[in-house]
């Protein structure tokens, strides 16, 4: 089962951010449109068997497909085996099919999708109910909490840095994580979370130079990304406006009709954060136990809350 649903995932990371429908068309090559026959889109032995090119056009497919799908498939597992069949397995594997396509979306378009984020809120507190009033009561306090811890940690940002250091799909995901694994675990995500996201974007910029994806090669005749960037960085996690054309002025209160584009650029220190909290709720919820066990006082503390 989680095979196939990382196969439907995948069409949710390429097609969401595309504003193209989840549902139809039929899966289909991203290079030449072929539509997949039903023995081409079995999840990860269709690539391989295909090697993964396209029948059609033989131009290779990503081996991100097979990844999302093995991925999901042994999170699904992980799931069954850590809860067995309870209400909290229902919990645990609707969660995972939220911060998979969340997760990957952030990492290639640093945006956390409202589509996803508001419905797992709800979903999150919704399916808390079976599990018993206590987890409901705590699902709703951890939605809240999650949502303002995020807002306050930006407004003290603002305070310091005079610039928005967190973007609001940061919050809304936070908020998810509270409603799925109550306002118990969100000390443990924020610790992790940043914990590991410093290490490996610290270990990244010493060997490449930068923690950020690198920088798109200039195009003759072209002015770089740089002499249209804003001036100042948007959210991590969230698109940066266009800004506004040179010479152009509007009156104060006018309306634009449209928004702006995105051609903001992340900075070499610049990296999304939606995929390290949700690696770091992914821990907590399959590993809270175990972790509580090993980490030193008083750093389990802040894993009290997990059973």
């Amino acid at each position: 089962m989680g095979l196939i649903f990382g196969s439907f995932l995948n069409v949710v990371i390429a097609r969401l951010p595309a504003g193209e429908s989840i549902v139809h068309p039929r899966s289909r090559c991203p290079r030449c449109g072929h539509q997949l026959a039903w023995y081409e889109n079995i999840p990860v032995f269709s690539w391989l068997a295909l090697r993964g090119r396209c029948s059609s056009c033989g131009q290779p497919i990503s081996w991100r497909y097979p990844l999302i799908e093995l991925l999901t498939g042994v999170l699904f597992f992980a799931c069954q085996r850590r809860f067995g069949w309870s209400p909290e397995l229902v919990s645990a594997l609707v969660l995972v099919l939220l911060l998979v396509p969340l997760s990957f979306i952030d990492l290639e378009h640093w945006i956390l999708p409202h589509e996803l984020t508001w419905p797992g809120i709800a979903a999150g507190v919704v399916l808390s109910a079976p599990i018993g009033l206590e987890r409901l009561r705590d699902s709703v306090i951890g939605a809240v909490a999650g949502f303002l811890i995020f807002w306050g940690m930006e407004w003290v940002g603002e305070k310091i840095f005079k610039k928005e250091a967190l973007g609001a799909g940061d919050k809304d995901l936070l908020a998810l994580l509270g409603a799925f694994l109550t306002w118990k675990a969100l000390l443990g995500i924020i610790f992790l979370s940043s914990l590991q996201g410093a290490v490996v974007g610290g270990l990244m910029l010493l060997i490449h130079g930068r923690a950020g994806p690198a920088p798109e090669p200039e195009v003759p005749g072209e002015p770089p990304p740089a002499a249209t960037a804003a001036p100042e960085p948007p959210p991590v996690g969230e698109p940066g406006a266009a800004p506004e054309q040179a010479g152009a002025e509007r009156a104060e209160g006018e309306e634009d009709g449209h928004e702006e584009e995105d051609d903001w650029v992340p900075g070499p220190t610049n990296i999304p954060f939606g995929p390290w909290l949700s690696l770091a709720a992914l821990e907590m919820m399959l590993l809270g136990p175990w972790l509580r066990e090993v980490l030193p006082v008083p750093l389990d503390l802040l894993l009290s809350g997990v059973r």
